[in-house]
């Protein structure tokens, strides 16, 4: 394997090159929150798409950080895995420290709009703070590639009509929407005042394989095959664009490769679905019947309706949403069938006390 150039050749190459040269410059990145939903499946889909690459996985292991989402991993010279805190400025130094760094992609975020209405602290402390020691450290090491993975939901609600574009100004109703907009500004910040390497990307709600059962499609999937009640927000018309999660992850390898410095590039499915629809074709895929809806109170500030408009991420990047809706949701519904042992290990103690706490006292 060739070694790595300087920072300075990397980043030209980058910007210049076509997608196969500018990879064969990437020999080694760093990627935060590998263990989660969203982060395993990338350094999967990196690993079998870039054979020379090597990837380095931080994760702090907190509740939504599974080893076994990569446990197929064990033993493959080009994976390895450091636990540790983003926040943790000697930690970053010292896995930043071990070899060149083409590139860190950052994942690691408290995710999870009502666990921040519980609780916001850990939400500042990571989404934020953490961002801001990940970049210093990203420049004391001049890694020369940063990009940042954040959400649509820094856009705020849409009514009934138009979609987010990059443009949108941000309007965050939520504590965790608000912690992942302010990273977003800090990034936009370093770009402008350090010239620092970094892309952000945003995207709209995603679905797939290794998601934690907190969210509505697994959430769903994994009661109903228990024959357990389904919680639907107030009346279930909130609408989300939905898009399978190797789309997305397409998608930043897309912008790792080929967004621009201080660009942000969105990314959406083009499906969008109120609640009460998707939670009502869960039930007919399932075979289970509508007596199994159980409608909650409200939760605070609920966005009405995200919707993405992703013609900039096709148009520079050459990106395109593959999946179809019907064939990635029944693909879903397959993997959760045929890992319900992975699904009941999650589905304990601490699990099963927040869920409690969360939907308990909301019964309608």
């Amino acid at each position: 394997m060739e070694g790595p150039c300087d920072a300075n050749e990397r980043v030209m190459a980058l910007s210049s090159c076509g997608l196969e040269t500018e990879f064969c410059l990437m020999h080694r990145i760093v990627v935060t929150g590998g263990c989660g939903f969203i982060g395993s499946n990338f350094v999967r889909l990196m690993l079998e798409t870039h054979r020379e690459l090597s990837i380095v996985n931080i994760d702090k292991l907190t509740y939504a950080g599974n080893l076994e989402n990569l446990a197929d991993l064990s033993g493959n010279d080009r994976y390895a895995f450091r636990r540790g805190d983003i926040g943790d400025q000697s930690f970053i130094d010292t896995v930043l420290a071990e070899a060149p760094v083409d590139a860190v992609v950052n994942f690691a975020a408290e995710s999870h709009v009502d666990r921040s209405i519980l609780d916001s602290g850990p939400f500042v402390q990571t989404n934020i703070v953490g961002t801001q020691v990940l970049m210093d450290a990203c420049r004391r090491a001049e890694v020369p590639r940063y990009l940042q993975v954040s959400t649509d939901e820094v856009y705020g609600s849409l009514g009934a009509e138009g979609f987010f574009t990059e443009e949108t100004p941000l309007a965050p109703n939520s504590p965790y929407s608000s912690s992942k907009a302010a990273a977003d500004l800090l990034v936009r910040g370093y770009v402008h005042t350090f010239g620092f390497p970094a892309v952000i990307t945003r995207c709209s709600n995603n679905y797939g394989p290794y998601q934690f059962p907190e969210k509505l499609i697994p959430l769903f999937i994994s009661n109903l095959l228990k024959d357990e009640a389904v919680p639907v927000y107030g009346t279930g018309e909130n609408i989300r664009d939905w898009i399978h999660v190797l789309d997305h992850c397409r998608g930043i390898e897309a912008a790792l490769l080929r967004g621009r410095v201080g660009e942000v590039y969105n990314f959406g499915g083009r499906t969008e679905l109120p609640n009460i629809v998707l939670t009502k074709t869960l039930l007919k895929l399932l075979g289970k019947g509508e007596n199994l809806i159980r409608y909650v109170t409200d939760r605070p500030g609920h966005d009405l309706r995200y919707a993405i408009d992703c013609r900039k991420a096709e148009e520079e990047l050459g990106w395109r949403p593959q999946v179809r809706f019907e064939q990635g949701l029944q693909e879903t519904i397959d993997w959760y069938l045929s890992h319900q042992d992975w699904v009941a290990r999650i589905r304990s103690g601490d699990y099963l006390k927040y869920y409690e706490q969360q939907y308990g006292s909301r019964l309608a």
